[in-house]
């Protein structure tokens, strides 16, 4: 008896346990429903009796320094389906679908598909967006007589310039799924958004994006619109403010497209900040081609093709004559340079029984003047001989060749540093020879347009490095500088007292008297120095290196101009040059 009454109380508490456990789980339940997660289930239950149309919010713009507009916005319209009540007969339909078909060139089984879709799901459908404002009001008229129709007014993407610093300003596109990977955790992305693919649109995507907007609906237990509960309102992207100069940037491209063969890159810069003024790279392309209002996107059945390639950080080219300057430079800072010592141009030089040739007889009474005007090559290997490929290579890395300029821009190339020095670490040889290529730039050493301009806007300020940059300041839909950028001086290249007087001097005489005498401008101090680069691919390529100032003043504008296969830099950079130049001062 005591036995069965010892189980039997055993049995009770291990009942009362786990009543206590259940309870315990139940009460822990409730506190987490009504107070720990309160928020999140308050939230879910918001979301199951209503429905959100996104409203894209309008992008920030992209200005040119003097504010003009160089990517905006325009008025683009979706149109929805919103049902309410029991779906409407079959003849309310058709004459519906027809309609719309007609209005907006859409095909009337699509629009009964997509009409017949929402009656079935009762959820506010999409019918078609980014509706030009010229079809979007045929549809307005619409609504008089049939209800449901609603008309969400957007933005879509537009370049008022249209090919202007293309590469720069880059394109927008529509999300794919390494976008998504990356983006898909902000809520104001979906698998439809257009992003920026390239260029600032995709570097500044998260200042241009802004924050997106939309209508809430109510809807009943089987998600039938029942009415608007609130429309938020969008917040505007950041707008972008570069440091391009508007005239100097067309000018460029202009002069590009205007030149023997239409291809070349063309930069320039502020000397005294490193701010890029211009930046052009052709062939280019148009934005505008992959920002089509929807009604206009069956013109861009085929897949869409674009020169991506930047010549500007990403060409490679033999610096030719320009960097005869580097050469002086090595002379005048171990004392070989005696400026007055002259040289007999007959054409060519002999070494090691190996002719090396000069582009023209220049005759007798060569001096640095005369050599750096007519751009003897026999002088300078003359010169590169007496100052040793050593000191050379020194002062090529002092003005930072082989190396990227650090411009805030993908895939910019380093170019090919040349020397004895880089020969050596590579267990190779350096012979005569490569001492005369690289005393006229040519050789195995290679540099971008880009690294060309760094290099003019340091002659301009006497040694100076800056590291070019393109935005000028970032400010937020309130008119609040987000950002704000600040020069960043890379290094200085220190020469000895006079050395720089001395090149200025030689390149204002080049433009004034000699091969560079297509880029003088009246009223401006342009120093400059033409090359011509050998190409084994076809036509030699045309440089021209240069910085100028108003009559009397201190340089502030600095420019690289190479033309592709222009056979000449006198003849095909020099005049482009010129016009940019112009277009920087306001001279018409």
């Amino acid at each position: 008896m005591k036995t069965a009454q010892f189980f039997n109380a055993r049995r009770l508490r291990v009942l009362i346990i786990l009543a206590c456990c259940a309870g315990a789980v139940i009460a822990w339940r409730l506190i987490d429903i009504q107070l720990v997660s309160h928020r999140h289930y308050a939230r879910a239950a918001e979301e199951n009796r209503t429905q959100i149309i996104y409203q894209t919010a309008p992008r920030g713009r992209i200005l040119a320094s003097n504010g003009a507009v160089i990517a905006g916005n325009l008025p683009a319209f979706s149109l929805y389906y919103m049902p309410a009540g029991r779906p409407p007969d079959k003849e309310y339909t058709d004459a519906l679908a027809a309609d719309i078909s007609l209005h907006l060139s859409m095909p009337k089984e699509e629009v009964l598909l997509k009409l017949n879709s929402a009656f079935k799901s009762g959820k506010a459908t999409l019918l078609l967006q980014n509706v030009s404002p010229r079809k979007i009001f045929a549809a307005a008229e619409l609504r008089v007589y049939y209800s449901g129709l609603y008309i969400l007014e957007e933005t879509k993407r537009y370049y008022p310039p249209g090919p202007f610093a293309s590469h720069m300003i880059g394109y927008m596109g529509a999300m794919d799924n390494k976008s998504w990977l990356r983006l898909g955790g902000d809520a104001d992305y979906r698998l439809n958004s257009r992003i920026g693919k390239s260029g600032i649109e995709k570097h500044y995507e998260a200042d241009l994006k802004g924050r997106d907007g939309g209508l809430m609906l109510e809807v009943d237990h089987v998600g039938r619109v029942k009415r608007i509960i609130k429309d938020n309102k969008w917040r505007a992207g950041s707008d972008i403010y570069t440091t391009l100069n508007f005239e100097a940037q067309q000018a460029a491209q202009d002069g590009i497209k205007n030149s023997l063969t239409g291809r070349g890159a063309v930069v320039a810069l502020d000397p005294k900040t490193g701010a890029v003024l211009a930046m052009a790279s052709a062939p280019d392309f148009d934005p505008n081609i992959f920002t089509p209002y929807g009604d206009e996107e069956a013109l861009q059945s085929k897949k869409i093709s674009i020169p991506e390639y930047n010549l500007a950080i990403q060409g490679m080219y033999p610096p030719a004559s320009p960097f005869k300057i580097i050469t002086a430079i090595a002379a005048a800072q171990t004392d070989r340079l005696d400026v007055h010592e002259e040289v007999n141009c007959t054409g060519k030089i002999v070494l090691n029984g190996r002719e090396f040739k000069c582009w023209h007889r220049h005759g007798e009474h060569i001096d640095f003047m005369k050599g750096m005007a007519q751009s003897c090559d026999t002088y300078f290997y003359t010169l590169g001989l007496k100052t040793g490929a050593s000191h050379i290579e020194q002062i090529e890395r002092m003005f930072r060749f082989g190396r990227q300029t650090g411009i805030d821009l993908p895939f910019e190339k380093s170019g090919n540093l040349y020397g004895p020095a880089k020969r050596a670490r590579n267990k190779t040889y350096w012979f005569g020879g490569d001492t005369l290529n690289l005393s006229i730039g040519q050789g195995e050493l290679l540099v971008t347009p880009v690294q060309m301009a760094v290099f003019a806007a340091a002659l301009a300020s006497k040694g100076k490095i800056w590291r070019p940059y393109y935005i000028e300041r970032i400010t937020d839909a309130d008119g609040k500088n987000t950002f704000v950028s600040a020069p960043q001086q890379l290094a200085e290249a220190k020469l000895k007292d006079g050395v720089y007087e001395l090149i200025q001097q030689s390149l204002k005489d080049v433009v004034d008297n000699a091969t560079g005498r297509a880029a003088r401008i009246k009223g401006i101090d342009v120093y400059g120095k033409t090359g011509t680069a050998q190409n084994p691919h076809g036509d030699d390529h045309g440089w021209f290196v240069a910085f100028s100032a108003r009559e009397g003043q201190e340089p502030d504008f600095a420019i690289a101009v190479l033309i592709e296969h222009g056979k000449g830099g006198a003849g095909a950079a020099a005049p482009v040059a010129r016009e940019v130049i112009k277009a920087f001062y306001g001279i018409k």
